[in-house]
Order: C-alpha cells, then sequence, then structure tokens
C-alpha cells in the first residue's frame, strides 16, 4: 500500500522500519524539524527522519503541520493512507481527508484509557498490571476515533517505562502491519470508543518525579517505574539531590517518620520508612556522580540506619531525632 508516515521519536522507529520490510511503499516520512540538543546544541535529527535518510525516503519537517504548501505537498504524493505514530502535533481535516483509505494511528495504551501524550509512564504511575497498544482511525479529536485492532501485553514487576517503550513499539509495529493488511482488504471493523471509560494522560510536570515520603510504599514504587529511565525520581539526602531509578515496595510497619532509613537488605538495597510499608531503594544516582547501587551510597555517603531521606533540600539538612542512631551499611 503507498502511504505517508508521520512519526518522530524513537517509539515511532520499529513502525518504520517494519512498514518498509514488509513492503509497503512509504512515498514520504513528515517529521519534526531538527532541535538542538546535547551539551554542544547541534542540531539533531529526529529518529523518524535517520531511518528515513537510511530506506531513501522523502522527508518533510513542516515546523507546523497547517503550514502553507503542507497539504498540496502530502496530495501531490498520492498516498492510499496515512500512518501516524508519535507524530506530536494534531492533524487538520485538510490533510485527513486526502488519502482515500483514511489515516490511522497507532497509540501506546489500550484506549480510552491514557488517551494523550504520556500513556506509558502514566499506566505504570497507576498501578495497571496490562496495557498495550490500539491502532485507532485518526479524527479530529486526540486519540478519540474509533478502534481498529488492539494488543494487550501483560506489565511485569521488571517493567519501568524504558522496558514497557521498547515492547509495546515493536508491539505496535506488528499491530500497524496486520491493520494495514485488513484495510487493504477492505475487511476492517471500526468500533466506537466508550466515552465514558475515557481518561487522560498528560505531559508530566516537571515535579512529578518528587518522592513524598509520606505516600505508601506502594505508590512509590509505581513512581519510580512509570518516571524511569527518565526523566527519573529523585529526593534529598543531606543536601545532596539523589535520583532513585529502581527500588520496590516491602511489607512492614517499620514505625518511623517516612523518608528514614530503617534497615539494610545485604546484596539488595537500602529500606526506607514509608507512609505505608518500606520502599526497598536498589539504584540511585547522586547528583554530578555516576549510577550506584543503593549499597554502594550507603557505604560512600555513610547512610546509617535512622538518617532520613527529605522531599526537599532543606528538610534534608536538618537534623532529625534519629540521625544520630548506629547502624551504618554493611
Amino acid at each position: 500500500m503507498r502511504l505517508i508516515f508521520l512519526g518522530t521519536p524513537a517509539f515511532a522507529v520499529p513502525s518504520l522500519r517494519r512498514l518498509v520490510e514488509v513492503g509497503h511503499e512509504v512515498a514520504g516520512v513528515v517529521t519534526q524539524p531538527d532541535r538542538p540538543a546535547g551539551r554542544g546544541k547541534r542540531l539533531r535529527k529526529s529518529a523518524a527522519k535517520q531511518v528515513a535518510e537510511e530506506a531513501c525516503i522523502p522527508v518533510i519537517q513542516p515546523v507546523k503541520i497547517q503550514e502553507p504548501g503542507v497539504v498540496g505537498h502530502l496530495r501531490k504524493l498520492k498516498p492510499e493512507v496515512l500512518v501516524v505514530v508519535a507524530f506530536g502535533q494534531i492533524l487538520p481535516r485538510s490533510i485527513l481527508e486526502i488519502p482515500p483509505k483514511g489515516s490511522i494511528n497507532l497509540h501506546a495504551s489500550l484506549l480510552p484509557k491514557y488517551r494523550g501524550p504520556a500513556p506509558i509512564p502514566w499506566a505504570l504511575i497507576q498501578g495497571e498490571t496490562v496495557t498495550g497498544v490500539t491502532i485507532m482511525e485518526v479524527v479530529e479529536a486526540v486519540d478519540a476515533g474509533p478502534i481498529l485492532l488492539q494488543r494487550m501485553t501483560p506489565i511485569a514487576v521488571e517493567d519501568d517505562a524504558g522496558t514497557l517503550h521498547d515492547r509495546l513499539a515493536a508491539l505496535g509495529a506488528e499491530a500497524l502491519v496486520e491493520a494495514l493488511g485488513a484495510l487493504g482488504r477492505g475487511d476492517m471493523t471500526k468500533t466506537p470508543q466508550n466515552e465514558a471509560e475515557a481518561t487522560y494522560a498528560p505531559k508530566l510536570p516537571a515535579d512529578q518525579g518528587c518522592l513524598e515520603w509520606s505516600r505508601g510504599g506502594r505508590d512509590l514504587w509505581n513512581l519510580v517505574r512509570g518516571l524511569a529511565p527518565q526523566p527519573g525520581t529523585y529526593t534529598f539526602f543531606r543536601g545532596l539531590l539523589i535520583r532513585v531509578l529502581a527500588a520496590r515496595p516491602l511489607p512492614g510497619h517499620p514505625g518511623q517518620v517516612p523518608g528514614t532509613i530503617v534497615g539494610f537488605r545485604k546484596g539488595a538495597g537500602v529500606q526506607v520508612a514509608t507512609g505505608d510499608g518500606i520502599l526497598l531503594l536498589t539504584t540511585l544516582q547522586p547528583e554530578a556522580k555516576r549510577v550506584m547501587t543503593a549499597e554502594e551510597f550507603a557505604r560512600g555517603y555513610r547512610a546509617e540506619v535512622g538518617s532520613a531521606f527529605a522531599s526537599t533540600r532543606e528538610q534534608s539538612t536538618k537534623s532529625r531525632p534519629g540521625d544520630s542512631r548506629p547502624g551504618r551499611a554493611g
């Protein structure tokens, strides 16, 4: 099938590669403009653009998809269908009306849950045990089109946003191939979304990653998983910002002020009291330092039973009743 692919980040890459592999004719790739990145702020191509150039596919990079000339350019490419994967802009009716077989979108959730730009982290933050991908028809409302196909996958306790991103990207690529096959044969069924069950997954606010130790251990664990590996969650220890990259909840009633270190588990990590249960910190990164195990952190920063993490830098510098307790990390 002759198509135009609209996509930008790494999540779009498996889909674009797979469509080329199975023989679809990709007439063009529309992606976001090159952006400054890294310490040198050099212009960096989007992940989708890099794949397109490798495959010698023409690339179109409008700042805004509504720019004059874009509609005419896309129309000249004569696509049968538009395929959208994490493009990052809402498509106007003038573009949706171009392909005779319609426009389809891959979304990283089981719609109508988690519409919006951040479905993967929010599914983890909310403690979901199952997620998946949805292929839907693109309409002018965000992620609200009728569902063409869905594929599910369980969320394992070892999953974080990074592993789930990669698995859903691969699952979605296969789902797209399947959907395009059905679309080409004309046997695709459309199922309207149940608006009453719709939820929204907005962009994550900058302070989303702060660990509020008064929350329950399972909630904090879900937050750590949802924000790992990037941007990560964080806490403070004796005035130092500490990124928390991996953790897991433990049962128990520590009877300590939330944030207090209540023990060390050899070979596993540092146990911290929460508002409900214990959070075992396993992988940390002090600011301006390398990623390290929680045990390495405890030895290097002389963390002891009774010393404490805090939600702000100021709180972490105040002495607390338990700070003088013995019990160095072993």
